[in-house]
């Protein structure tokens, strides 16, 4: 059997020195195009395949990045997870995720312990963690880069990737008003993470725009689960006048109305509308299935990665210039309608502005 191709024989292969090769193995900077075509192509017919040992060795860096999370959410996790993964093994390093509690009492130890053990080269935080003061100081002090998604407010240190809530909740909002719905309930998330009032934002704004006052009785508090949602769908249809359409602020809870709704015999949606949020699998898989928003998770877990790869340790390069300046992106959603929603019964339907 022949042995494995090393550095040495691509650099001598491609005409160059081991460290230009080192610079393309590990998609450093300085490299000319088509010098990294070239070792490139030398790597991929000798199929090399550096150590990850080497490799953390030579470039001071661990290729680990770490996603961080705290959400009772396992569809919203799982579609960061999953882009994150993805883009980390193109970009030639590994994803490690770890779930800590937000309110644990020794949670900045936690975090120590976990940098001190993987040494990551940057950290993803998703909410609300991200927003979680404790988290950012104990990264900060051991110079792990980090970037956020979906955090309160743009971070002048750490760059983020999020989504327009407050624009979608307003967007699906509309849509139920112009099928005619007046008496439109929303179930709130968690109350700890910031998405829940950005929607919760975005519904007040479309009905306000349209003339139609805030019932407090048609607004129920969930925390994003299952159970939260068949909880306050009972309790919006046990009223004397329910509502006629549920805006739930995750497709979870709104899956959880669905059930409650056919528990108590409602057709959905000839008797009750429903909606969700972020569009995740199941949102498609039940009937009706669900008109939601697509919130792009996993475009905003590979934005998230790329930002990392991309960050130098503390925001300086080798020379200890400071680096770019901290990047912030929004990302576009989608309204996507199914048949979980139609006319109201009570009044005809309105016509959506620009339709």
């Amino acid at each position: 059997m022949p042995k494995p191709a090393t550095i040495i024989d691509v650099a001598r292969e491609a005409g160059v020195s081991i460290k230009t090769v080192s610079r393309v193995v590990n998609r450093e900077a300085g490299v000319h195009a088509e010098t990294r075509d070239q070792v490139q192509k030398v790597v991929d017919r000798l199929n090399y395949r550096p150590k990850q040992s080497a490799r953390s060795l030579a470039g001071g860096r661990s290729f680990l990045i770490g996603l961080l999370y705290y959400d009772p959410s396992a569809a919203f996790v799982g579609g960061v997870q999953q882009g994150a993964t993805l883009r980390c093994r193109e970009a030639g390093y590994h994803l490690v995720v770890e779930s800590l509690h937000n309110d644990a009492p020794d949670l900045p130890v936690q975090v120590d312990r976990m940098v001190s053990a993987l040494r990551p080269d940057g950290m993803i935080l998703t909410p609300p963690l991200c927003d979680n003061p404790q988290v950012l100081k104990a990264l900060r002090d051991s110079r792990t880069p980090c970037v956020l998604i979906s955090p309160a407010a743009d971070d002048p240190e750490h760059p983020s990737v999020r989504m327009d809530d407050v624009h979608a909740a307003e967007e699906i909002t509309n849509l139920l008003i112009s099928l005619g719905h007046q008496r439109i309930a929303i179930i709130k998330g968690a109350k700890e993470q910031v998405a829940s009032r950005r929607r919760y934002q975005g519904y007040a704004a479309a009905l306000k725009a349209h003339g139609i006052a805030l019932d407090k009785d048609l607004v129920v508090q969930g925390d994003f689960t299952f159970p939260s949602g068949v909880e306050a769908a009972y309790q919006l249809l046990s009223r004397r006048q329910r509502p006629t359409a549920v805006f739930a602020s995750n497709d979870e809870m709104a899956l959880g109305v669905l059930v409650a709704a056919q528990r108590l015999g409602l057709e959905v949606p000839g008797d009750l509308s429903i909606t969700g949020f972020d569009d995740t699998p199941a949102a498609a898989r039940v009937w009706p299935p669900l008109t939601t928003v697509r919130q792009p998770m996993d475009e905003m877990a590979r934005a998230a990665v790329d930002l990392l790869v991309a960050t130098p340790r503390m925001g300086e390069n080798a020379s200890g210039i400071p680096a770019k300046p901290v990047q912030h992106r929004v990302l576009k959603h989608e309204l996507i309608v199914r048949d979980s929603t139609a006319a109201s019964v009570d009044k005809p339907a309105r016509t959506r502005k620009g339709a």
